[in-house]
């Protein structure tokens, strides 16, 4: 596995800039948004190597056939091209790799987490002209093609394997222990899957304390969405102070206890016992 080294800060603060810019687009790109997402993790991404990831996408969807015809089609043909073909699909190794939440390097290794591919899947998809969006499963994102009385799943991780109703639901079940909702096959906004792949980012990071920086770059462009939960202010909080950024990461949990304050006074007063303990540590 190639080492990822993170970029400057100069340079990070200029990918977070344009992340922020193209959050808040009208139509915001999702393969932008994922390949400066990957710029955050990787200090050899630069605007040449965003340039080569959007020219593969272009290169792969070029190579679908024309318009093949209805969802059902559209879904065999994207898993001969990218699943049979291109060997794009996922192994339990990939929940491991950082790389596997990065669309640079899932497009370089061709592996990536479910929602890494479906992104690929998406993109490649829609620029051949087809009905697709992505399908946010709890725990194992999918691909859907077709508006809802005609939808047809796939399932990117495993090559693109078309699921039946009884495929859904057991992915639904394994995940929750509970039983599929109509409304968990609504398609996912853009925005949604990229605060999801983040999520996905800190969760990785979150098991390897050594790596704080990397949840700490995740939930600071999380928090440049334009609608993001408000607990991760409180998150990037602790992280501060947990990387010895003792009076910033108090002052932040102060912020964030006046907002909590309106709506939980018990639960502020935790939090401002918490900034009190971080400004101790300044002692």
């Amino acid at each position: 596995m190639r080492p990822l080294h993170p970029p400057g800060p100069e340079r990070s603060a200029e990918w977070r800039r344009l992340f922020g810019d193209e959050a808040r687009a009208e139509r915001p790109d999702l393969s932008a948004l994922c390949l400066l997402v990957g710029a955050q993790a990787d200090g050899e991404l630069d605007e040449t190597g965003m340039d080569a990831a959007q020219i593969e996408l272009d290169r792969l969807a070029g190579e679908l056939p024309f318009r093949p015809g209805g969802p059902r089609s559209w879904a065999t043909a994207l898993a001969e091209h990218l699943g049979d073909r291109c060997g794009f699909r996922g192994t339990p190794g990939d929940y491991q790799r950082l790389d596997s939440s990065l669309l640079h390097e899932v497009l370089r290794r061709r592996r990536g987490l479910p929602i890494l591919l479906s992104v690929v899947w998406m993109e490649v998809a829609r620029r051949a002209g087809a009905p697709v969006y992505g399908v946010a499963l709890p725990g194992h994102f999918v691909v859907g093609f077709g508006p809802p009385e005609q939808q047809v799943l796939v399932d990117p991780f495993d090559g693109g394997r078309v699921l039946t109703g009884p495929d859904a639901e057991l992915l639904v079940a394994g995940a929750t222990g509970a039983p599929l909702d109509p409304s968990m096959l609504s398609p996912a906004d853009p925005l949604d899957v990229v605060l999801r792949i983040l999520n996905n980012i800190r969760a990785w990071a979150a098991a390897r304390p050594e790596r704080s920086d990397v949840a700490l770059w995740a939930v600071e462009l999380s928090l440049l969405l334009p609608s993001h939960p408000a607990r991760l202010r409180y998150d990037r909080a602790q992280l501060l102070v947990e990387r010895g950024d003792f009076l910033t990461g108090a002052t932040e949990l102060d912020a964030y206890a006046e907002v909590v304050a309106a709506v939980d006074e018990p639960a502020a007063d935790r939090v401002r016992r918490q900034a009190r303990a971080a400004r101790a540590m300044l002692n």
